[in-house]
């Protein structure tokens, strides 16, 4: 009996909602190699005796497979989640099993995301050694492992829904807060670890050490997968009893609006078909980083530093991430206040990290970093939370790869055509490149390299903050009121029966008794 039970307990977590929230932070997590490619470009750059522009223009394409997925999207919208992409399927489908927490979890996801290059970058020098100076391994890296751990939680991806509550809610949220304090220490371990091996050299064996704690920190979110099952499985009643409420439910409380909607006449079908739905219901269908490498570089800055800063804005970006996601929710539930209204500050914020570079400020490289780290990290989330509030999560694999679509448009205009073209015009003038041999690389050196660029960059972010505080405004009125109201009726309207027979009660097992009596009258 206890083996059978042991059994059942283990199938329910695999099959369950928060087992594919941890694979999907798995999976997250080693998603963001993009975000190292300042490592090893420097070596892509001496090997094949490329420009800074010619370089730039391969971190275009980078950015281009990195986020024109509107095809993913398309393939998402008919296939099941875990056919689609990495990004796409895990993302999506959390944020349609999470709707309510669809900030916390953007947060969340995007916050692993944002670590991925710290992580990486620690299980790099452990695998290959050499303390960084040979980069070439790094790229097998990045083509082995995110597949891998891809096609390990690849059953896991999936839709399932659940009932909502507020207890079940303020439970969600205490889980959520759990995988925040986790990823937050490893964040803090990850940061001390980054500053140590700066001051000191590390032999392989403590290198070793060090990924092993960060494979640790990985692991460690599965103990509050445990625990959240364990405890819908405690309260789960017999399966026949769970499948026949719903059911009795549905087939003798048939909808208000189904019983009072006379029939629509085809001039009325064809106008509704045009009609375009209410803000937040379901619609039919980077700011650009130029390489940080370079700009340490041209600051004279050591590699080795700059391996360091690469690391740092890793860090930070996940830490934006994370807090943006927290805070984002807090700001809208408890004072209203809308997710455009914090990502124009976030943008305004981006600007200070922009000038700072701009000007060359002795040693401020590292403030940059953090400035700008944090601030794209926060502004990102949010963005693909406003996305799902005002057009809806029907069609949600499609809309947040076409949001996506802004980044390697961004960053082909301002870090190839302007940041790439005014460095090596720059470095041409100081005649850093050696005509003759045709090898030497072009090197560009002092501040003048970037100035100009990260002027149009700052720019070009004060007007992306007023053209989003143009959509604080337009959008005041449907942040008013309860966005999420819908998501709530629909569940207590279908009993949540949709998923994989594990989701089906597990929230309303934990309602309260003065719940259940608010609820009643709505269902009679």
């Amino acid at each position: 009996m206890a083996g059978a039970a042991a059994a059942a307990f283990a199938a329910q977590v695999l099959r369950g909602r928060w087992f594919m929230a941890y694979g999907s932070f798995l999976i997250m997590s080693a998603a963001g190699a993009t975000y190292i490619f300042a490592i090893y470009s420097k070596d892509i750059k001496s090997t094949l005796g490329y420009t800074q522009e010619q370089l730039n223009t391969v971190g275009f394409f980078k950015d281009v497979g990195a986020n024109i997925g509107i095809h993913a999207g398309l393939i998402a919208e008919v296939t099941p989640p875990w056919f689609a992409f990495a990004n796409t399927g895990a993302l999506v489908t959390c944020v349609k099993n999470f709707p309510e927490s669809r900030g916390v979890m953007l947060g969340l996801l995007k916050g692993f995301v944002g670590l991925s290059g710290a992580i990486f970058t620690q299980l790099y020098l452990s695998f290959y050694g050499g303390g960084g100076s040979n980069t070439k391994p790094l790229i097998l890296l990045v083509g082995w492992l995110p597949a891998a751990i891809s096609v390990a939680f690849l059953g896991t991806i999936r839709i399932i829904r659940a009932p909502r509550s507020p207890t079940a809610a303020r439970r969600e949220y205490r889980a959520f807060c759990g995988f925040l304090y986790v990823s937050l220490a490893l964040a803090a371990y990850l940061l001390v670890v980054i500053v140590l091996q700066k001051r000191f050299k590390f032999t392989r064996a403590e290198y070793a050490v060090s990924a092993a704690v960060v494979f640790a920190a990985l692991l460690a979110p599965f103990a509050i997968v445990l625990r959240e099952e364990a405890a819908l499985f405690r309260k789960t009643p017999p399966k026949e009893e769970a499948d026949d409420v719903p059911a009795l439910s549905a087939a003798t409380k048939p909808s208000p609006a189904a019983a009072e909607t006379p029939p629509a006449t085809a001039m009325e079908r064809v106008v509704r078909a045009l009609r375009p739905p209410p803000r937040g219901e379901d619609y039919t269908i980077l700011q650009a980083l130029v390489s940080v490498d370079m700009i340490g570089e041209s600051l004279g800055y050591p590699q080795r530093s700059i391996a360091t800063l690469v690391s740092l804005i890793s860090i930070w970006n996940y830490l934006g991430r994370v807090s943006a996601g927290f805070a984002s929710d807090a700001l809208l539930s408890r004072y209203g206040i809308s997710r455009p209204v914090v990502v124009t500050g976030v943008l305004l914020l981006t600007v200070a990290g922009h000038l700072l570079v701009a000007f060359g400020v002795p040693g401020s490289l590292y403030a940059a970093s953090v400035l700008i780290g944090f601030c794209f990290g926060a502004a990102y989330p949010m963005i693909l939370a406003i996305i799902s509030e005002v057009f809806g999560l029907k069609y949600y694999s499609t809309l947040y790869n076409v949001g996506n679509v802004a980044c390697p448009v961004g960053s082909y205009i301002l870090n190839v055509r302007v940041a790439g073209r005014m460095y090596d015009r720059e470095a041409r003038r100081q005649g850093a490149v050696a005509v003759a041999a045709g090898k030497k690389e072009l090197t560009c050196i002092g501040v003048k390299c970037y100035k100009d660029s990260f002027l149009i960059v700052a720019g070009v972010t004060v007007a992306a903050a007023v053209v989003m505080a143009a959509l604080a405004w337009r959008t005041r009125k449907f942040y008013a009121g309860d966005i999420y109201a819908r998501f709530r009726e629909e569940a207590a309207a279908g009993g949540g029966g949709a998923g994989n027979g594990t989701g089906a009660g597990e929230d309303e097992k934990v309602e309260s008794k003065e719940e259940k009596a608010v609820m009643t009258p709505t269902s009679t």
